[in-house]
C-alpha cells in the first residue's frame, strides 16, 4: 500500500461532532467572536489507526530556548515523512505534551488530514465572554460534512452512536439526549408516507334534453 492508494481517506471530512470551535479574535465589545474549526490530536490519531495502523509513526525533538514549550515533529505515514513545528499556548496548558500534540496536528495537515477546516468562510458568532464559549455552535456546510451527514437525519443518527459506542449512560438527561437524536434520525431517515391526495370526482354536465 503506498500513500497515493489511501490519500481521499486521509483528507475526508470528519464527523461534525469530532469538530472544535475556537475564538481567534473578538469584537471591541467581545459580544462576537471569530470562530476557527480545528480537531484535536486523538482524532488524527484515530484515523490514521483507521487507515494504516501499522504504517505511520511520530516522533518530537524539542527545541531549546524558547519562552513556550515548541518541538519538531516528524510524522511518517507509509514511508512519507512530513515535519512541522509545535508550539504550546500560553497559560497552564503551556506543556510539552500540548506542543506536541500541536506539532502532530500540523504534521498531519501536510497529508491532508484536516486541510479542509482552513477553506471555510470566516465565522462570526455570538460570544459568551463570561462562559468563554459561544452562545451557539457554529454550523458546518455540507462540503465539510461526511458523505452520510449530509443526508437527513446523519448528524443525529452519528452523535447518537458516538453516546452509544461503549454504554448507555447512566445519567437519565444523557439517556434522554441519546433518545432524542435516535427519534429525529429515525424520522428522518424513515419518513412518514406522504397521503394521498384526494379525489374530486369530475363533475357531471347534465344533458340536453331530447
Amino acid at each position: 500500500m503506498k500513500l497515493s492508494d489511501v490519500q481521499k481517506r486521509l483528507q475526508a471530512p470528519f464527523p461534525a461532532h469530532m469538530v472544535a470551535w475556537k475564538p481567534a479574535a473578538y469584537s471591541r465589545d467581545r459580544s462576537r467572536a471569530l470562530m476557527l474549526a480545528h480537531i484535536d490530536a486523538r482524532a488524527v490519531q484515530d484515523r490514521l489507526d483507521a487507515i494504516c495502523p501499522d504504517a505511520w509513526t511520530f516522533e518530537i525533538e524539542v527545541i531549546p530556548g524558547t519562552r513556550q514549550p515548541t518541538v519538531k515533529g516528524r510524522l511518517t505515514v507509509l514511508g512519507v515523512t512530513r515535519e512541522d513545528i509545535g508550539e504550546a499556548p500560553e497559560g497552564d496548558l503551556g506543556t510539552l505534551k500540548a506542543a506536541s500534540s500541536d506539532a502532530l496536528k500540523r504534521c498531519a495537515v501536510h497529508f491532508g488530514i484536516g486541510r479542509y477546516l482552513y477553506d471555510l468562510p470566516r465565522t462570526w458568532a455570538d460570544w459568551d465572554d463570561a462562559a468563554r464559549r459561544p452562545t451557539q455552535t457554529p454550523e458546518l456546510p455540507d462540503w465539510a460534512r461526511p458523505d452520510h451527514e449530509r443526508t437527513p437525519g446523519g448528524a443525529h443518527l452519528m452523535q447518537a452512536m458516538e453516546q452509544l459506542r461503549y454504554e448507555l449512560p447512566e445519567d437519565l438527561d444523557l439517556q434522554r439526549e441519546v433518545y432524542k437524536h435516535l427519534k429525529a434520525a429515525l424520522g428522518s431517515l424513515h419518513p412518514a408516507p406522504p397521503q394521498p391526495t384526494p379525489q374530486h370526482p369530475t363533475p357531471q354536465h347534465p344533458g340536453r334534453a331530447a
